[in-house]
């Protein structure tokens, strides 16, 4: 799976005494399976937010006169808070030790929620899902690097596998519970749910989940590097979002684009100057962390913007309610398992590079049905073909990325994969938004058949970069 040595890169502080040892710490854990259980419920209510949404922005919008730039920040905004603030609480993790971080971040989750559900108008509305994306952020990586830490040797590989299933499933039946939810007692509820599953899970991980000492204690947190990262991610999606009126060409787009890229040189330069980076440079450009971000950032954006492109679609142009637009994206939802459950079995057999070309190749295939004939039924029908192949990349990058992590580097190596998980959430919704605004607008089929034909390409694309990124099978 991976080719490098399982040495990881040093941390930030000289090595200190070992860490206390408890039972937190081995696979002898008989809480391990239940913890992971209620982690595992956690996480997927993070991941479905990303997608839950997209059923309920136009019922959203209209009830709150938002436009179309500020419904796609109902999503963008979300990601871009979770996906910037992930490195930043990836490390924290590693120094606070990760069980405050699950608590903290849950209870912040679920209060955000609740605001989201009773918010008076747009801003507000954006204002508490940034809230939201806080709580997530705090919350997902210091999950992870509890599953990590509580399991070894094959259990481990079993625990990351149902993990790693999470975000693929939980993409898709966003859009299934967003329908159920929007149709029946309003948007508001997509966000009321939230509040007593959060609740319950709080009482359970208090009373179940165990201390674990932090592995990096005293250690400084990289906030500058955090900030820059956040800063530089934000003026690339509003430079995306804003292309659906300026143009792709505008010196709008291009110069927060441009701006965008700019930030990130800077957040390179800081991270080799830093006495205390955000992220070890090196762990950056170690093949199976890359590979793995890269296959994660392709599969959420791909996903996030088919589902946002479809909603769209089954909603405005073909005229479905909410509650049967959901109720079409079934066959997506369980398409999306089937791939992460046969990737699953398959990884193990045939590689992840081999996995993750011909999941891609799937997805390339299935998006281009609906930019070739687009229909409900060939729309539906397709991209549940394609969303079988996402569903295995989720399982391709987590086993890439994580196989060989060591446990005292788990926070801080979730930190950068969720970090591309959420990026690619604000890129796929931003990018997509801009190349069919203005059939979002008027409900033309132009726009969104352009829409999945860039899908396609993209998948496609990814697919030759996979196959040379993605460490083959071990001999």
């Amino acid at each position: 799976m991976a080719e490098t040595s399982t040495r990881q890169p040093p941390t930030d502080e000289p090595p200190t005494d070992e860490p206390p040892t408890d039972e937190s710490s081995t696979s002898r854990n008989p809480r391990r399976w239940r913890v992971l259980g209620l982690l595992a419920v956690a996480q997927f209510m993070l991941i479905l937010d990303i997608t839950v949404v997209t059923v309920a922005i136009p019922d959203l919008g209209a009830d709150l006169g938002m436009g179309r730039a500020a419904l796609t920040w109902v999503m963008s905004a979300y990601t871009l808070a979770f996906g910037g603030l992930m490195l930043l609480a990836g490390r924290a993790a590693d120094v606070v030790g990760p069980r405050p971080l699950v608590l903290a971040g849950l209870a912040l989750f679920t209060v955000a929620s609740l605001a989201v559900g009773l918010a008076p108008s747009g801003e507000v509305v954006i204002g508490a899902r940034v809230a939201q994306g806080v709580g997530a952020a705090m919350l997902s990586p210091a999950a992870l690097s509890v599953v990590v830490r509580l399991f070894d040797g094959e259990e481990r590989n079993k625990a990351l596998g149902i993990w790693s299933s999470l975000g693929g499933v939980g993409a898709a039946a966003g859009v299934l519970v967003g329908g159920l939810l929007t149709g029946g007692p309003g948007w508001e509820w997509v966000f009321f749910v939230n509040v007593p599953v959060g609740v319950a899970l709080l009482v359970a991980l208090r009373l179940l989940m165990p201390p674990m000492p932090p592995w990096a204690a005293g250690a400084r947190l990289d906030v500058v590097g955090a900030v820059l990262v956040t800063s530089a991610t934000l003026l690339v999606i509003y430079g995306f979002i804003g292309a659906g009126e300026h143009g792709w060409g505008s010196a709008f787009t291009l110069g927060f684009l441009a701006a965008g890229v700019a930030v990130y040189g800077a957040v390179a330069f800081h991270l080799k100057r830093s006495a205390a980076p955000l992220v070890d440079p090196r762990l950056l450009t170690r093949r199976p962390v890359l590979a793995g971000t890269f296959v994660l950032f392709v599969a959420t954006g791909l996903m996030v913007a088919v589902f946002f492109l479809g909603t769209f679609y089954l909603q405005q142009a073909r005229g479905h309610g909410p509650l049967v637009t959901g109720l079409l994206f079934l066959p997506v939802a369980l398409a999306t398992m089937a791939g992460a459950q046969v990737g699953g079995r398959l990884i193990g057999r045939i590689g992840a590079r081999t996995l993750g070309v011909a999941a891609l190749l799937v997805a390339a295939a299935g998006l281009l049905v609906p930019a070739l004939s687009l229909s409900t039924l060939t729309t539906v029908a397709a991209v549940s073909i394609g969303s079988a192949g996402l569903g295995a990349l989720f399982v391709v990058a987590a086993a890439t990325a994580l196989g060989q992590v060591a446990p005292e580097d788990a926070g801080i190596a979730s930190g950068v994969l969720n970090t591309s998980h959420e990026f690619g959430s604000s890129a796929g919704a931003a990018v997509i938004s801009g190349v069919v605004a203005a059939s979002l607008v008027a409900g033309t089929d132009v726009g969104f058949a352009r829409g999945y034909l860039v899908a396609a390409v993209v998948a496609a694309v990814s697919a030759v970069v996979a196959a040379m990124l993605v460490p083959g099978k071990p001999r």
